[in-house]
């Protein structure tokens, strides 16, 4: 009888380790929920100790997925995970290769974690441009051909860069010399709001994630708000975008990051039914045929003035929105380098853009505001 008794616990003892072991199992596979919800480039899952962020598309038609744990102090990363790059969080030295990667680092109160950066002068930031003046951030070159020995002397926790294609040597030698690579694809993202959501994968390797949720939050509930505002317009305004560079008039294909913008402002773009994030490369003949009458014409930003329109080409002035002085841009407001603000931060914040082109559009629905963004050339 003794033998029995023990010989039932025994099984007991064994049902109830393997119970709990199949348990542990479970929890290590099951996935934690992402708290991205606009943006299709990246994801963040979140576990006790770590994180999980992963870069799915950051270049056009890109094929690899890249994954980077974020591993905060004292945290333990899973074997199954350690052939991963593995961060450790918060980070205290950044360097970052595009100037929208900049505004994400103010937002969140960590400009000053920023020890380089190509092409200085292309900042606009009056902080950032602040800490360039008193030598805290360095300068690295070109994005391309960024320099290897400077930064292998700054020693950065991590490198923020990012691709048109998936040839990067300079990215590449830097890992080999053993300096931890993220690749951002914010650029690549389609929707306005999936752009700014980016803002989180800064939040992650800051250890702000509360932080960069609700900045995000904001953003997101202003862009939502001014939608539904535009939706209240009496009429909409046919648009033209674009001008002529280099023999060819370049504007936003219909499914873009702009021409989305422009619709949501409730216009009637005249492009928007073309597919694709690009750009469209037309002749004169062909936009003057189908916008001559258009209401309002916004340009590329490579002119300041309707004269300096004119004096490029002539044949501007036959548009009515020129002839009516509805000719708007984006480039007015710059760094004291030259860097277009707009081009650093617009990004990151669509409410604000978005909350310009209405009241560009429909001056009525936003009274009180100024544009911040853009000007109407004279």
């Amino acid at each position: 009888m003794k033998n029995s008794n023990l010989f039932l616990l025994i099984i007991v003892i064994c049902f109830l380790f393997i119970q709990c072991k199949t348990e542990t199992q479970k929890s290590q596979t099951i996935s934690a929920e992402n708290t991205v919800k606009y943006a299709k480039g990246f994801s963040i899952e979140n576990y006790d100790g770590f994180s999980i962020v992963t870069v799915k598309n950051p270049w056009p038609k890109a094929t690899k997925t890249y994954t980077y744990i974020l591993k905060e102090k004292n945290g333990i990363v899973p074997d199954s995970l350690s052939q991963n790059t593995i961060i450790n969080v918060p980070i205290q030295k950044i360097v970052v290769t595009s100037t929208t990667h900049i505004p994400s680092l103010e937002m969140l109160d960590e400009e000053n974690k920023l020890i380089g950066f190509p092409n200085l002068d292309y900042i606009s930031s009056e902080k950032v441009r602040a800490l360039i003046d008193h030598k805290k951030i360095k300068e690295l070159g070109n994005n391309q051909s960024l320099n290897t020995e400077v930064i292998l002397d700054l020693q950065p926790d991590v490198i923020i860069g990012y691709g048109i294609d998936n040839n990067n040597p300079t990215l590449d030698n830097l890992q080999k010399s053993g300096l931890k690579v993220m690749l951002n694809g914010d650029w690549n993202e389609e929707t306005p709001l999936g752009k700014a959501e980016w803002i989180k994968f800064f939040g992650a390797i800051f250890g702000k994630q509360k932080k960069a949720e609700g900045l995000f939050t904001k953003i997101e509930t202003d862009y939502l708000k001014t939608i539904e505002i535009a939706k209240r317009a009496a009429s909409t305004p046919t648009v033209l975008a674009g001008d002529i560079f280099e023999g060819k008039w370049y504007l936003p294909k219909g499914t873009s990051w702009g021409s989305l913008l422009l619709k949501q402002a409730n216009s009637n773009y005249l492009w928007q039914a073309t597919t694709g994030t690009g750009s469209l490369s037309l002749s004169f003949e062909t936009v003057f045929e189908k916008a001559k009458n258009a209401d309002l014409w916004i340009t590329s930003g490579q002119f300041s003035t309707l004269k300096e329109m004119t004096d490029a080409n002539p044949h501007y002035a036959q548009f009515d929105a020129f002839k009516n002085k509805n000719v708007y841009s984006f480039t007015r407001k710059k760094g004291k380098t030259g860097g277009v603000l707009y081009y650093e931060l617009a990004p990151n914040r669509p409410d604000i853009v978005l909350k310009d082109l209405v009241k560009i559009l429909h001056p009525e629905l936003l009274v009180g505001y100024e544009p911040f963004f853009f000007e109407k050339l004279k």
